[in-house]
């Protein structure tokens, strides 16, 4: 689909940064606001007693408002943006996802550095756990692959762990991916993930709502779970724990009406537990793309014909990738070792065999990856790829 995309700021985005920042005001009753007063700027012009006739605001709350309106520094924000190179969308700018619009409590202004797409209406997030297992990172990987592959945008949060893998399988797949920051976007969280965020917003966005300067605090995030659910199709959990924060992208998902999908785990593994609740729970168990295009409804099933084309090829790929990224600078007999090792667990002579190494050099390549936390022991001579 074609773009939307022009540069610069949303017309009167000035006033929609004061209101927004005005105390006591929310997306819901910032949308209150508008409605009774016909435009944002009316909204800022209004009398206290005006004020008080809106759902939601007494007397106190008034008070706050028109006290407070005129405080946020707009030009010093806008300012701040550009230095960036961050756009401020408001919902009346046909640059807004409507997705995301058509939430309960969208947010009035959206921070954007890189570009929003037309296509972007057709995205699934990718959330979980950010002290996640191996397995986990490589299912949010492979699906975020999988489905960048086939046409979606993948959104998700950028945090350690599940996020970060989720983009970067769909970077791999030279795919479209969103990262919406719980901060405000003058700063990345984690830092680490910087580099990944300037690839992000060159082959889609890094978006928020909060000001250009907000630190990374952990009242922000539920927030930011719902934007992150609000522009998704439907929430897709690939690993989370029972008190995961990617818990709350699911029940923001299914606020706003969107499907919720999980992977499963080992039963016994706490790191899965979110998700088999979930499960039990009525989301959809999805160990395939396919599993996807059912949960989306007739959405998904327009999409089937093209998905299959390309999904063997994109599988293949992806698992490709899934081993190179499991390499963390290993030595010519790590490598020749950790070749020899699928899905399933191996004797040990299966792996000297497989390697054409000295049973020695073997075993201690053995230990080097088992330190490096890729390897596991088994009873009885075998080794595993760990997982968990």
């Amino acid at each position: 689909m074609k773009s939307v995309w022009r540069n610069g700021h949303s017309e009167g985005i000035e006033y929609w940064l004061r209101l927004t920042h005005a105390e006591g005001v929310g997306p819901v009753l910032f949308a209150r606001l508008v409605k009774q007063f016909g435009s944002v700027e009316n909204a800022l012009g209004a009398s206290v007693s005006a004020m008080m006739k809106v759902e939601g605001v007494g007397d106190v709350t008034a008070g706050k408002i028109a006290r407070s309106r005129d405080r946020f520094d707009a030009a010093k924000e806008l300012d701040l943006a550009n230095k960036y190179k961050v756009v401020l969308i408001h919902w009346e700018d046909e640059r807004y996802p409507p997705a995301l619009k058509s939430i309960y409590d969208p947010p009035p202004v959206l921070y954007v550095r890189g570009t929003l797409e037309r296509s972007d209406a057709l995205s699934v997030a990718i959330v979980g756990s950010r002290r996640c297992s191996t397995y986990g990172s490589e299912q949010a990987s492979r699906f975020g692959y999988l489905l960048a592959s086939s046409g979606f945008t993948i959104v998700s949060g950028l945090a350690r762990g599940i996020d970060t893998a989720a983009h970067r399988g769909a970077l791999s797949a030279k795919g479209r991916t969103i990262a919406v920051q719980g901060c405000g976007l003058a700063n990345v969280f984690p830092p680490e993930n910087e580099k990944l965020a300037v690839l992000i917003a060159e082959s889609g966005a890094v978006i928020g709502e909060l000001p250009m300067d907000y630190e990374p605090l952990a009242e922000n995030f539920p927030a930011r779970n719902r934007i992150i659910a609000g522009l998704s199709l439907g929430t897709l959990v690939a690993e989370a724990p029972y008190n995961s924060g990617a818990l709350l992208t699911a029940k923001a998902a299914l606020d706003y009406d969107r499907d919720v999908m999980a992977v499963p785990g080992k039963i016994d593994s706490p790191l899965s537990g979110g998700c088999h609740r979930l499960i039990k729970d009525g989301a959809r168990l999805v160990d395939s793309v396919e599993d996807i295009l059912d949960t989306l409804g007739c959405v998904g099933q327009g999409l089937k014909s093209h998905v299959a084309d390309s999904a063997q090829q994109a599988e293949a790929e992806a698992q490709a990738m899934l081993f190179d990224s499991a390499r963390l600078n290993l030595s010519t007999a790590e490598e020749a070792v950790w070749g020899g090792f699928d899905s399933e667990p191996i004797h040990i002579e299966e792996i000297i065999a497989k390697s054409g190494l000295a049973a020695g050099r073997v075993h201690s390549a053995i230990i080097s990856l088992q330190l490096k936390g890729l390897v596991k022991q088994l009873p009885g001579g075998m080794y595993a790829r760990k997982s968990v």
